[in-house]
């Protein structure tokens, strides 16, 4: 078990009374893991705005970036795949990944969701944190349009990169779109996800193909991703 790795998917969730009590131990296992040194003033700052922000606070806050904020969405198939006939028989091939690991997410958890996925590397040894560094580039995505806000979770995203052998800034920016009412109402319309035999058979996915898709995104992350159905993980978990 990896534990700074579920303490970076603890500090990318949605912040709870869970999650601010045990910023002590989430720092504890940061502070251990050896890959971390360098992100480690981030990942301070971060855990220092946690404890010094009023929780409802710190929850509008979160919503604003993550859930209402297309280009900083946590689901990473939204930033791969175009459409849903990809992005579909991805979430399944992730989610059979999970279960050969025991890992069960909770109801209505998308599988690309970051979290879950640094969650599963923490307990997949070296298989699960090469399928999580498969990923690197549209995670440093993130973490150039958290820093260009400013934003304090700007820290984990950073962890996560380090945590995989990676340095931030290596992925091209890319310009964001403007969002008005109107391009958010159009851009973030949910389009069905097929599932099982009415899948797609060409738009075959596993670990190679994530790791093509997510490479792909370093030469040309999607900038207009459909509207992510979000779910949050816990904070904290057993």
């Amino acid at each position: 078990m990896r534990t700074s790795l579920r303490a970076l998917a603890a500090l990318l969730a949605y912040p709870t009374d869970d999650l601010l009590d045990a910023l002590p131990e989430l720092r504890d296992a940061l502070v251990a893991d050896r890959t971390l040194r360098h992100a480690m003033p981030a990942l301070d700052g971060l855990l220092h705005h946690l404890s010094d922000t009023d929780l409802l606070d710190l929850q509008e806050e979160y919503v604003g970036l993550f859930d209402r904020t297309r280009s900083l969405c946590l689901n990473l198939f939204e930033h791969v795949h175009g459409d849903s006939r990809e992005r579909g028989p991805a979430m399944v091939e992730l989610l059979g990944i999970y279960g050969a690991a025991g890992l069960e997410p909770a109801t209505g958890e998308l599988p690309d969701h970051l979290p879950l996925l640094l969650e599963y590397a923490a307990v997949a040894g070296e298989g699960g944190v090469a399928l999580l560094a498969n990923a690197a580039p549209v995670i440093d995505l993130l973490h150039g349009r958290l820093v260009s806000r400013r934003s304090p979770w700007a820290g984990a995203v950073e962890g996560v990169l380090r945590a995989v052998g990676r340095v931030p800034g290596t992925t091209p920016a890319q310009e964001e779109p403007a969002e008005t009412p109107e391009s958010l109402d159009a851009a973030w319309a949910e389009a069905p996800v097929v599932f099982g035999p009415g899948a797609d058979p060409a738009a075959e996915c596993g670990p190679d193909v994530l790791a093509a898709k997510m490479r792909a995104a370093r030469r040309a992350p999607n900038p207009n991703p459909q509207r992510p159905v979000v779910r949050h993980v816990a904070a904290i978990q057993g």
